[in-house]
């Protein structure tokens, strides 16, 4: 499949006349629990010539393909994907975070990400987060069972938010890397690790069956953090637009070399 992936990334650049800058796993393989069955879910940001953003039309700045084989993939253009990451969009940061790396650009990724901090918005990231732990269990709670992907994405929002409250931090895109924090209970560390083992083997609509003192726990944890959210500071570092200004025209250049 890596193999599939590549050369279809490759067909967008020729096809489209565009430069992957990074291209990576998202979802569930890039956290860490997919299940046998999960998407591949691709993303990436691209850049074209020169003359395209020399345009007084504004032309579509995304590609998407869903190929066969549960294969989903997704780009932003540069400007696009700078405009986003100025106003911390948490979605992109996952991306640089990705352990699962298809294509790069020498430089690209280690240079926005080192940008990250001055962008970070701990207050949005909060929201963020918990809007999704909460939407996870509005759609998935009946009878005290939920899906064990939508488990998953609960408790990994949760864990998330318990990052930002702690480290004022981007939370690590990797679930083990949020799960092995201090501040995780042994006994959550436990019940994590023996979800994932039954995971790994299930399919993605299989179910799990949750005590109610455990869906309680989770739906309080979520609630917190509406107050929570509210408690932290934003951005400390000026953003100095400049910076990104001059990281769009120099990516531009190079693509035409």
């Amino acid at each position: 499949m890596i193999e599939r992936i590549e050369t279809e990334l490759a067909r967008i650049e020729h096809t489209y006349e565009v430069r992957t800058l990074f291209a990576v796993e998202s979802g569930s393989r890039a956290w860490g629990f997919a299940s046998p069955d999960s998407d591949y879910d691709v993303r990436f940001v691209y850049v074209h010539r020169r003359d395209w953003y020399l345009s007084v039309f504004e032309q579509r700045d995304v590609i998407e393909e869903m190929l066969p084989d549960k294969l989903d993939l997704s780009g932003w253009e540069l400007r696009k994907t700078l405009r986003l990451f100025s106003k911390c969009n948490l979605a992109l940061n996952e991306w640089l975070g990705s352990p699962m790396v298809y294509s790069e650009a020498p430089g690209f990724r280690a240079e926005l990400t080192a940008l990250m901090p001055a962008y970070f918005n701990p207050i949005a990231a909060t929201h963020h987060y918990r809007r999704m732990a909460e939407q996870a269990m509005a759609d998935g709670f009946a009878e005290r069972r939920i899906g064990i992907k939508k488990l998953f994405y609960v408790l990994r929002a949760l864990l998330a938010c318990r990052w930002v409250a702690r480290a004022r931090s981007q939370p690590p895109t990797e679930f083990a890397k949020l799960v092995a924090q201090p501040w995780i209970s042994a006994d959550e560390r436990s019940w994590i690790g023996a979800l994932l083992v039954e995971k790994a083997e299930a399919a993605e609509g299989a179910q799990v069956q949750l005590s109610a003192k455990r869906i309680e726990a989770l739906q309080r944890e979520a609630e917190g953090y509406k107050v929570a959210a509210e408690l932290l500071s934003g951005p400390t570092v000026e953003r100095r637009r400049g910076e990104l200004d001059e990281m769009l025209r120099r990516w531009i250049a190079a693509s035409d070399q």
